[in-house]
C-alpha cells in the first residue's frame, strides 16, 4: 500500500481491491465517493450506536466527520506520505435519531500545505438538512529517511 498515492488507495477501497477501515464495519458507515481533496461515507444509523438519551452518540458524527476529512487529506498525500489527525471540532445542529437512516458526510480540503492540512466535514439527512458538521487540522508525515 505504501506505493500507492492517498487518492488511489482510496480509490481501491472504495472498488473493494482493498479493505476499507475495520471500524466502518462497527459504526455502519461506506466510502462511496472518491476525488482529490474530496470524499463522502454513507452511514445508516442503528439502535447499536445510541446514547443513554435514546439518539445516535455524538461520538458516531464526530467519528464519521473525522473519517471524512482524513481521508480527504489523504487523497492530496504522494505514496508513502501518511497523515494524523491534530484535532477535530464538531458542531451538532439536530438530533440524529436511531431511525434517521441513510445520512451523507462529505469531507472536503479546505487547504493543503507542505506540513498542515485544513478539512471540513458536512452531515446531512436524505432531505439535505445539515445535521453536523466540523472541521480538522491535519499533520502531513513524512517518510523517514
Amino acid at each position: 500500500m505504501t506505493s500507492l498515492s492517498g487518492l488511489e488507495l482510496m480509490q481501491a477501497v472504495m472498488a473493494g481491491k482493498l479493505p476499507p477501515a475495520s471500524i466502518s464495519h462497527t459504526l455502519h458507515f461506506d466510502l462511496v465517493e472518491v476525488s482529490e481533496g474530496l470524499v463522502v461515507f454513507e452511514g445508516r444509523t442503528a439502535a447499536d450506536i445510541l446514547n443513554p438519551q435514546g439518539t445516535v452518540h455524538g461520538g458516531w458524527a464526530l467519528t464519521l466527520i473525522d473519517s471524512a476529512t482524513g481521508c480527504a487529506a489523504h487523497t492530496t498525500l504522494p505514496a508513502g506520505v501518511g497523515y494524523t489527525t491534530v484535532s477535530t471540532q464538531a458542531n451538532f445542529n439536530r438530533p440524529i435519531r436511531s431511525d434517521t437512516g441513510l445520512v451523507r458526510c462529505e469531507g472536503r480540503v479546505i487547504n493543503a500545505g507542505r506540513q498542515i492540512i485544513t478539512a471540513e466535514s458536512t452531515i446531512k439527512d436524505q432531505d439535505g438538512r445539515l445535521l453536523a458538521h466540523g472541521t480538522s487540522t491535519l499533520m502531513v508525515l513524512q517518510p523517514r529517511s
